[in-house]
């Protein structure tokens, strides 16, 4: 039986508080990961929790039924592939445990991203928006990610720096690199995403317009993972990012806000021009970027994909309300 010790110093020249959680356990010849069972269980909840908020929202979810195989498959596939990318390094050394499925490398985030681009796809011949169908899936994914990081709290998976504030914990596990206590930052993004979930129904409760819950909820989750990673000790995708790069992608996606408010009045060969003017002064900007001498600074990838989280979602809200006054 394996399992994993976690230490809650609450005081090193007096004592502390030990908390013995299991990393797993076996049932006769199988090994059951706590990591998995919260998994699972959030996947359970937030499904269910989903469709009661499609049905209280007047969304139809026939077409779930329909392609529920599909909606599971892209789940599945882009939350493996999510997982797999996070952590490269380990995949690369043994390639074969790519097809390990049950190792408990997925990512919950992953998947519901790979639900909603499906989601994408099929409301495009739909009444309902793809921005009303986000107000639902949102908070379910939130309310997911909840269990999901409860999990790897569980597993030692995304652990923390060391620290010396009272709640560290210590793991006595050779998937963390630490031995002394470190922030339990899973627990830091598990309660964030359960009062943001409360708080999204809150939202839902009171509003009148169509992306409230998608731009409140993608705006405080974005800055909370911007400042929570900064407290992560595990391994990371590294991104370099200078100042002017963030004005380029204000900028960037400002452009794109402008170009899809004013695409149905442009001519044909208008749309062209300006489609041809945005590749060119950014693709320019891409490639005289390495000559430039600017200072560097270096985030974590989740960090750098909240940043574009920000300024994607207030141009699709700002855009989708230009268009749909009524919603």
């Amino acid at each position: 039986m394996e399992q994993s010790f976690y230490v809650l110093n609450v005081n090193k020249s007096l004592f502390c508080y030990a908390l013995l959680v299991f990393e797993a356990f076996a049932i006769g010849p199988f090994i059951i990961w706590m990591r998995v069972v919260f998994l699972l269980l959030g996947v359970w909840l937030a499904t269910e929790f989903f469709l009661r908020l499609s049905n209280s929202a007047h969304l139809s979810f026939q077409h779930f039924r329909d392609h529920a195989l599909g909606y599971l498959i892209s789940f599945i596939l882009s939350g493996r592939a999510i997982a797999i990318l996070a952590e490269y390094r380990i995949y690369i050394l043994d390639p074969m445990r790519i097809f390990v499925f049950w190792d408990g490398g997925f990512s919950f985030l992953g998947g519901a991203m790979g639900v909603a681009l499906l989601l994408y796809w099929a409301t495009r011949a739909q009444r309902a928006t793809f921005l009303q169908w986000l107000d639902v899936l949102l908070p379910a994914t939130t309310f997911g990610l909840f269990f999901d990081w409860v999990g790897k709290f569980a597993g030692g998976k995304a652990y923390g720096k060391p620290t010396d504030l009272i709640w560290g914990v210590t793991y006595d596990t050779i998937s963390v690199r630490y031995t002394v206590p470190i922030h339990p930052v899973q627990l830091y993004y598990a309660i964030f995403f359960l009062l943001l979930t409360f708080g999204l129904l809150i939202i839902r409760k009171y509003t009148k317009r169509a992306g409230a819950e998608t731009l409140f909820g993608i705006l405080l989750a974005s800055f909370a993972t911007f400042f929570f990673e900064y407290f992560r000790g595990d391994f990371s995708i590294p991104v370099f990012a200078t100042q002017l790069d963030f004005v380029v992608l204000i900028a960037l996606f400002a452009s794109l806000g402008v170009f899809a408010a004013v695409e149905l009045s442009l001519s044909r060969i208008g749309m062209i021009i300006y489609e041809i003017a945005l590749v060119g002064v950014f693709g320019g900007y891409i490639f005289v970027r390495s000559m430039l001498t600017y200072a560097t600074y270096e985030l974590r990838f989740s960090q750098f994909l909240a940043v574009l989280a920000v300024l994607s979602i207030v141009v699709y809200v700002l855009v989708h309300r230009r268009r749909y006054p009524h919603l």
